[in-house]
């Protein structure tokens, strides 16, 4: 089967969340099924460095935005068994960033018209054109409508995955035609208004053939009033043609007992001292006073979506109970400087990286004890599966994939638990349910030993999801 993975960002070659973990993780794990995979990103200017292999440029060509006439340069490289083509304009994307322009409109309208034109021009057939969130939802609705009897695409069936429902491409009306050169009559007839605006990801949910989003529950939310972010609607419109998978991760990067990031490795019989060791390695990296205190760290976007209103008042309360707490991540501003000023109070007490480092998140997860995840909404959230791995227990809100992944412990089932949950979203409940975290560690030891060996035994691999995946594939082919 052939299968065109289509998104804004993919690991290794760019990334600022979890999307570019998926697209990398799935398309890896489809091609050791045996799937031809394909994996279409914008050529953003800060890639090139990253590229480690031989780098070709395959083809050059034009696309219109409505008047506009804009160069398209493709160029691919091979990583993991996977072509990676890569659509290149220094108009678009050599800004040294992937996202917050004002233009980021037309920008991904350019990269979702080149998509459809890169097909022929490298002749490849595609069974499923598989696109990720708002950026290229156009997709489906420009073939369908444009295109549908080319031969390229004439037995070709669309999935779309809904990562992020909060960003959901919104564009003025006459954008349908300035950008997409698509008539009015798409707006007027309902298929792609949203809200008295164009949204590209309602026209992509529209268009493809199946939706999926990235877990069972967060499924479940996108139907209901108050976690749909206004698309409950659309989603019912598409019932039977929506699934959640739960995501994986790529465990091959993500394993103590091999990973060459942190002090030392690690599995389930040796995690007790080999977790001190790198514990007391990552106190030390940020100058902190006692390596024995209980440590509560968090990796992530610094963004509302996270809790940060919760999280911040709970990092004050947990200093003032002996804890050291360790951040890193970047994102809203007063965010970042509400971390500095906790830092600020108790330098001796708070570690804080703004920006990314994957060597000390690697780390993090080592050497944490407790990792802090209060989500007000987590389609799947990767950053708990990842503390499981590593054996740093989460302390999450059941919201989403964090309620799918996590077990939290009540005081009575040490033999399944692998982490901590709470349900309201008040700070109230996160304090309380982080205290009753520390209470466990430092009063229930083999308790908390236990829960370590449970979380490092979840199998958080993208083996099973993947398989899914290629069923649904399959399923939507075989349909006439």
């Amino acid at each position: 089967m052939k299968i065109a993975m289509i998104a804004s960002e993919s690991n290794p070659l760019a990334k600022t969340g979890g999307l570019a973990d998926v697209v990398y993780s799935l398309s890896k794990e489809l091609t050791i099924l045996g799937e031809e995979v394909i994996i279409i990103i914008p050529f953003y200017g800060n890639i090139k460095g990253t590229i480690k292999t031989g780098l070709d440029h395959v083809c050059r060509y034009q696309v219109h935005l409505s008047w506009r006439c804009a160069d398209v340069d493709v160029y691919r490289t091979y990583i993991d068994g996977i072509a990676y083509y890569l659509i290149s304009n220094d108009q678009y994307f050599n800004r040294g960033h992937l996202y917050g322009d004002f233009d980021d409109g037309e920008r991904f309208a350019f990269f979702t018209l080149a998509c459809k034109e890169l097909f022929s021009n490298v002749n490849f057939k595609p069974d499923i054109i598989h696109i990720h969130d708002w950026q290229p939802g156009m997709l489906p609705c420009l073939i369908k409508e444009e295109n549908p009897r080319l031969d390229i695409f004439k037995n070709t069936k669309f999935v779309l995955t809904i990562h992020n429902p909060a960003f959901q491409g919104m564009l003025p009306r006459e954008m349908l035609g300035d950008l997409y050169n698509l008539s009015d009559e798409l707006f007027s007839s309902g298929k792609v208004e949203f809200h008295n605006m164009v949204s590209t990801l309602k026209t992509g949910i529209i268009y493809s053939d199946k939706v999926t989003t990235v877990s069972p529950t967060h499924r479940q939310e996108l139907m209901s009033k108050e976690g749909s972010k206004g698309l409950d609607d659309i989603m019912w419109y598409k019932e039977h043609d929506f699934c959640g998978f739960l995501n994986g991760i790529d465990v091959g990067e993500f394993d103590p007992r091999h990973d060459e990031k942190i002090v030392q490795v690690y599995d389930g019989r040796t995690c007790v001292s080999g977790k001190a060791a790198n514990k007391k390695a990552l106190v030390e990296h940020f100058n902190l006073l006692d390596p024995t205190a209980p440590l509560f760290v968090l990796v992530s976007r610094l963004t509302w979506q996270k809790g940060l209103d919760l999280l911040i008042p709970t990092c004050y309360e947990l200093v003032n109970r002996g804890a050291n707490i360790i951040i890193l991540g970047s994102g809203e501003y007063e965010a970042e400087q509400s971390f500095e000023r906790l830092r600020g109070s108790y330098p001796h007490h708070v570690g804080i990286y703004i920006g990314y480092n994957d060597d000390l998140a690697h780390l993090i997860y080592a050497g944490g004890d407790l990792f802090m995840m209060p989500s007000l909404f987590e389609p799947c959230g990767i950053g708990q599966m990842i503390a499981q791995r590593y054996g740093t227990l989460p302390i999450v809100r059941r919201t989403g994939g964090l309620k799918d992944s996590v077990i939290g412990y009540d005081n009575n089932n040490q033999d399944i638990a692998n982490g901590f949950g709470f349900d309201d979203y008040t700070i109230e409940a996160f304090i309380n349910t982080c205290l009753y975290a520390l209470d466990v560690y430092n009063n229930k030891s083999s308790v908390f030993k236990k829960l370590i060996k449970n979380a490092m035994k979840v199998d958080n691999s993208w083996k099973k999801s993947a398989k899914l995946y290629l069923g649904l594939y399959k399923s939507v082919v075989e349909e006439k």
